[in-house]
């Protein structure tokens, strides 16, 4: 049994809100910190007046978080979920990886199955009134205040490798609801004798909110649909670009050569040295097209 939490335990700001909204996003090392740096770039050029709030677990250094400061960031300290040993014995790395291994993809070294829990705390903050949650592997493209308007719980489709994906949510973006109780009904659920998720957040978050709304896929485009299904790639219309698996920041990974130009949009962002226009960048070639 799960003892009922506070609306704000196991949270630890660094600041009071300034906005009734905001952008939320979750760093569990400084690999995902330097991936907040570019995203945060990226949300400020929209000029946005919503809050930035970085969710941050133990496993990062201060220094690591620094950076931020830069983007007027509202750090949240965050202490992990207060789930059963044997949720968490269940949920490690290693378990997780051996009983639903990643096959159409590498995930990246620092990859820890327990920390993406984390993005539910998200409910916990009673002081928005709407949140927006993105990975820290993503980039704001455009505008996407609109977001704050759509219902809970909006999520776009996992589309990368088929249009049989439309069927799955990815939690790389969703819309959310802040809620003590419903933070409280998705610990008991998310602990629930035996649970496993095999795909942590984002299984539970379908199995949670089985009628999710569906956003459109430019609301958070994966990268794999640059090479698997390029004819859905226009930068005219992609708001938000989600580097799943493999990430920019990593040297020499296996989709390096690939996502070249994906990797050198996200490099510009976080220098802010040379931020091309998006909409004036070249799509992928599609098969059978003339070059």
């Amino acid at each position: 049994m799960i003892a009922q939490t506070t609306a704000s335990e196991g949270l630890h700001p660094s600041s009071p809100p300034a906005a009734s909204q905001a952008f939320v996003t979750l760093v569990t090392n400084a690999d995902y910190a330097l991936g907040a740096r570019a995203l945060a770039r990226s949300i400020r050029r929209t000029e946005t007046t919503a809050d930035i709030v970085v969710l941050h677990t133990g496993g990062v250094d201060i220094s690591a978080l620094k950076p931020l400061a830069e983007f007027d960031c509202r750090l949240i300290e965050t202490e992990l979920l207060p789930l059963s040993d044997e949720f968490n014995a269940r949920h490690a790395r290693r378990n997780v990886h051996d009983q639903a291994p990643f096959t159409k993809g590498r995930k990246p070294a620092f990859h820890s199955p327990l920390d993406n829990f984390c993005k539910l705390r998200l409910w916990q903050l009673t002081d928005y009134e709407r949140c927006v949650f993105i990975d820290a592997d993503a980039l704001v493209l455009r505008n996407i205040d609109k977001l704050f308007l759509y219902p809970q719980f909006s999520a776009a489709p996992n589309v990368y490798e088929s249009l049989a994906d439309f069927h799955r949510l990815n939690s790389g973006v969703f819309v959310a609801e802040p809620s003590p109780a419903t933070f409280e009904r998705m610990l008991t659920a998310l602990d629930a004798p035996g649970a496993f998720w095999p795909r942590t957040d984002q299984t539970f978050l379908q199995d949670f909110f089985p009628d999710w709304h569906g956003l459109p896929v430019t609301m958070n485009m994966l990268q794999y649909v640059w090479f698997n299904l390029p004819g859905l790639w226009d930068w005219r219309s992609i708001a938000i670009l989600h580097y799943q698996y493999e990430k920019p920041w990593e040297k020499d990974h296996p989709r390096a050569d690939s996502l070249r130009p994906l990797i050198e949009l996200w490099h510009a962002y976080l220098t802010g040295k040379n931020i091309p226009d998006p909409a004036a960048l070249e799509n992928p070639a599609r098969a059978g097209a003339s070059s």
